[in-house]
């Protein structure tokens, strides 16, 4: 597949860059990617909630009242869950979300999801990625001359002094997020409109997700 290559001002270089066919052509698997959403949001929790039940709370040691004789229900503990101050019942103690899935599977995924945008033409490619100085007002700009109104997903092919000021000038906007080539993600990928990539992060993409 070739698409047009950009400038940062929206406009085409007059160049086409050939994406991989393997990556941005290959078969859309809905059902997979939801499974790799669903297995990021789940290892994102932390499970830490907790809750005491009625042998942690303190107190209750003795019977409150008289088993017969007072007209009310038997009580054995005032740390019952049915009254105030007593343990839970059924409630969420710590627990790890954890969900396993096949390296070949979680990269299977993430083909169909750049395939899907591709098929969108929701793919952006720039020459280059640089800024003279980190200013949120002209990433804004750049971003209206690319993507319009669409929320959108930068990717940088690599940790460097361009990149960090790219990061930096982003940073405030909220429809749009940087995110290195080598660490994309599901989520990331179907939760913005476009994608913007430089040439380098393709090279980057291919030899992560390549066959």
């Amino acid at each position: 597949m070739k698409v047009d290559v950009y400038t940062l001002n929206g406009k085409k270089t007059g160049e086409t860059v050939e994406l991989p066919a393997e990556i941005f052509e290959a078969p859309v698997n809905v059902d997979l990617m939801h499974q790799a959403y669903v297995r990021q949001l789940s290892n994102a929790r932390l499970g830490t909630h907790s809750t005491k039940g009625r042998s942690q709370v303190s107190g209750g040691g003795r019977k409150p009242f008289r088993q017969k004789g007072t007209g009310r229900a038997r009580q054995g503990s005032t740390r019952a869950a049915q009254w105030v101050g007593g343990g839970k019942v059924h409630t969420p103690s710590p627990r790890s979300y954890e969900k396993a899935m096949p390296k070949k599977m979680r990269r299977a995924a993430l083909r169909s999801a750049l395939s899907a945008k591709a098929a969108g033409q929701d793919i952006v490619v720039v020459d280059l990625l640089k800024i003279a100085e980190p200013k949120t007002k002209e990433m804004h700009a750049a971003l209206q001359k690319l993507v319009g109104e669409s929320s959108a997903l930068i990717l940088i092919p690599q940790k460097g002094a361009d990149e960090a000021l790219v990061e930096r000038s982003a940073r405030n906007l909220p429809y749009a997020k940087t995110l290195l080539a080598s660490y994309i993600n599901v989520r990331d990928l179907l939760g913005y409109d476009k994608i913007i990539m430089p040439t380098a992060a393709i090279d980057v993409i291919s030899g992560h997700l390549g066959k």
